[in-house]
């Protein structure tokens, strides 16, 4: 465990080094989360009866996946790992006495941790300071706001289970932008990051309840607002911590099978 620990806190010392890099993004983080508050603002400036969300709870869900993208997105990739994979490097992680699942697992995690830790606090600083209707809503209390981070701690590890078999499946498809645009862009939709899952139609939230994706974004979004009562938040953080072992073991499994079919040419 202390390897996996030190390798999270290399990985994490070494990313904090791009800060500029972090205050571009976050700029076009603001940009991107003013034109998706004005976009619905329109919709809800002729929309007819009682939405599902409110707009101040649309509001605050977007400069949510705004300040934490880093923590949800699935196209976010490292290609160091991808590299190893195709080029057949591999065998140097193979030579290492410690297990390749966990120690991807901590470069992954450690890697959005870092982009999250630089990005969200500008943006945090500018949001709740912002003139209405566009400013980001408080949560409504602090065990509202307990039961936030918990659920997006317990987010953030699921979809780090979800990337690993992203990388997994480069082993059988060779083709790192082929697996990622595959599973991210499907992963995304339904995790709400496109449209909030309340707001999608019936049959369509049926199905994307089945799926893990919504635990990551949807979720722990609507915990905040207190869209989700803290009840329900409970029982929702079992399913996370579910999804999460079903994942982590499948990924594992997974794992193995591959790495006992590789063949590595070359000397």
């Amino acid at each position: 465990m202390r390897a996996y620990v030190s390798v999270w806190k290399l990985r994490f010392i070494n990313g904090m080094q791009y800060r500029a890099a972090a205050i571009a993004g976050a700029l076009t983080q603001l940009f991107f989360g003013f034109v998706f508050i004005m976009i619905y603002m329109a919709f809800y400036s002729h929309s007819s009866g009682q939405p599902p969300m409110s707009l101040k709870e649309v509001i605050t869900y977007v400069w949510l996946q705004q300040i934490f993208l880093s923590f949800i997105m699935l196209w976010f990739r490292d290609n160091e790992i991808f590299d190893l994979i195709t080029s057949g490097n591999i065998a140097y992680e193979l030579c290492r006495p410690i297990g390749v699942y966990p120690l991807w697992f901590a470069k992954l995690l450690a890697q959005r941790v870092t982009s999250a830790v630089l990005r969200s606090i500008p943006i945090l600083i500018v949001v709740f300071f912002l003139p209405e209707p566009y400013r980001m809503a408080w949560p409504p209390d602090l065990s509202t706001l307990l039961l936030f981070v918990a659920s997006l701690l317990l987010g953030l590890l699921v979809i780090v289970a979800v990337s690993m078999l992203i990388y997994i499946s480069v082993f059988w498809t060779l083709s790192p932008t082929g697996s990622t645009l595959m599973i991210s862009v499907a992963g995304e939709f339904f995790a709400g990051m496109i449209v909030p899952v309340p707001l999608m139609p019936d049959w369509l939230q049926k199905f994307t309840y089945a799926l893990p994706f919504r635990w990551t974004v949807d979720f722990p979004f609507r915990v905040y607002s207190g869209h989700i009562p803290q009840t329900e938040a409970l029982w929702g953080m079992i399913i996370q911590i579910c999804w999460l072992c079903l994942l982590i073991g499948f990924g594992y499994a997974s794992l193995r099978r591959a790495l006992r079919q590789v063949v590595i040419q070359g000397g």
